[in-house]
């Protein structure tokens, strides 16, 4: 996968030196516009550069600064657009959405992949934790995927591509991420249902269930070295994942090798659901 997404262009060929979409490597996104959420860090940047390397214009979303991923992007050759927005408030997320289709142009693909999580026993998870899961998780999840999906219908003959970040905890119980589970339960079922809904009308909506990664979100787990272990232990590939892993997989779902995909949620887990 890693050297499939890496699209590939002739530039001599055609008549008159233009590249058609006939030319290029079916895992190319070259010209597309990705919009990718929670692009400053951990599986976010890794989508990132993965669609940049791929050809792709990567429009990146989150509420801190991504210099980070910007200065990444155009190092490898690609193109950036940063945009913050907090992406807890479902509506201000949908209508930054309809900000950057107006502002800068249409996009091709959306990536929804900011999540949070909140550790504690389910006994003792406040109302407030649930809530501000959900909503980063799964609501803006569905704001967003709306948003994408009325202006793709909207305009007679466009297509769209949409992938949703789900986890391993979208087919398990998981231990103290009651609500991270929960709403990772519920990216698996949105993503099956509006495939359902608008596979026929020109958009492709998939998901990527990501296995134990180096990000900020697993790196109390990863200081644990009982728990660590533990997780490796069940770990057929015997490593921890690594953004890129989940970034060339995106890539792979964005272009149109992957156009009769339609609802499927594919683990890249290093083997972890297969133990």
């Amino acid at each position: 996968m890693k050297g499939a997404s890496h699209g590939t262009t002739n530039p001599s060929s055609g008549a008159k030196g233009r590249t058609s979409l006939s030319d290029l490597s079916p895992f190319s996104l070259t010209g597309k516009r990705i919009l990718v959420t929670g692009a400053n860090t951990g599986i976010g940047q890794g989508i990132a550069m993965s669609v940049a390397r791929a050809g792709g214009l990567v429009v990146g979303v989150g509420r801190s600064a991504m210099d980070d991923t910007a200065g990444k992007v155009a190092a490898a050759g690609g193109s950036f657009e940063a945009v913050q927005a907090d992406l807890g408030d479902p509506a201000g997320a949908a209508a930054m959405l309809d900000r950057v289709w107006d502002g800068s142009g249409p996009l091709d693909g959306l990536v929804n992949n900011a999540g949070i999580i909140r550790r504690a026993d389910a006994v003792d998870l406040s109302e407030a934790d649930w809530d501000e899961v959900m909503d980063v998780n799964l609501k803006t999840v569905f704001r967003l995927s709306q948003g994408f999906a009325r202006r793709v219908l909207a305009e007679p003959g466009r297509r769209g591509k949409i992938v949703n970040i789900a986890s391993v905890l979208s087919f398990q119980g998981g231990i103290r991420v009651a609500s991270y589970t929960a709403s990772k339960h519920g990216v698996l079922g949105l993503t099956r249902l509006l495939a359902c809904e608008w596979a026929a009308k020109g958009i492709n909506v998939n998901g990527i269930a990501p296995g134990y990664i180096e990000t900020n979100n697993t790196e109390a787990l990863r200081a644990d070295p009982e728990r660590s272990a533990a997780i490796l232990g069940r770990i057929p590939a015997g490593r921890w994942g690594r953004p890129d892993d989940i970034g060339d997989a995106a890539v792979f779902l964005l272009a149109r090798a992957s156009d009769y995909m339609h609802g499927a949620v594919v683990p890249v887990d290093g083997g972890w659901l297969a133990r």
